[in-house]
């Protein structure tokens, strides 16, 4: 017996929509010809002195008992964006925050943080510290960068974090199909890890 089409013909679909969806990730990935599979990734770890890390750690450390971390801005401030932004100093990366893209009617939106050296990164807020629905949006906004870029990448990588709490997810372009990271991160207490593996996914150290 043949599914019902999630998405209406002649519908246009932002990203945001994909979060508010109440289907289940699988039906909305297969509207786009995707599987998803939850399994524990095999993250690569970076080579890199983390020694510099140690002062991001200390300070979100040191302003966390003093922020009120309810709002999506405060929790994006404070723990998301210094991040991204120290990923910047490790890899020279490029990085475009809000970064408007239009693959199709089904597949437009802004990207939180989109960064990339010759090797591609995407890094999205979970809305209202939704985790789940968080991670739909990630894999629909994965299948668009697939869509999207030129290069040849295999596999394509990406994180969403509610600030304390983040989540990995890899595309790969062969198979169709979205992993889902059993695994997750809190910030501060697994930001080594967690960084190791975002600067290693920039890097190309994926072996």
């Amino acid at each position: 017996m043949s599914k019902t089409s999630i998405l209406e013909a002649g519908n246009s679909y932002s990203f945001r929509n994909y979060f508010e969806m109440t289907y289940e990730p699988e039906d909305i990935l297969a509207e786009f010809g995707f599987s998803l599979q939850r399994s524990t990734l095999e993250l690569p770890q970076s080579a890199d002195n983390l020694e510099q890390l140690a002062q991001l750690k200390n300070s979100i450390e040191r302003r966390l008992p003093y922020v009120s971390l309810t709002s999506e801005a405060a929790r994006r401030e404070i723990l998301i964006a210094p991040i991204v932004l120290a990923l910047i100093d490790y890899t020279q990366a490029q990085l475009r925050i809000e970064y408007s893209i239009n693959v199709s009617e089904q597949l437009k939106g802004s990207l939180d943080y989109y960064l990339y050296t010759q090797h591609n990164l995407l890094i999205i807020e979970a809305k209202n510290a939704n985790l789940a629905r968080g991670f739909t949006q990630l894999a629909v906004e994965l299948i668009a960068i697939d869509k999207w870029i030129t290069s040849e990448e295999p596999l394509l990588y990406g994180a969403v974090s509610t600030g304390d709490i983040w989540q990995f997810g890899v595309l790969n372009r062969e198979q169709k199909q979205v992993k889902q990271d059993l695994n997750l991160y809190r910030v501060p207490a697994d930001l080594n890890q967690l960084f190791s593996s975002l600067i290693a996914i920039l890097n190309n150290n994926t072996n």
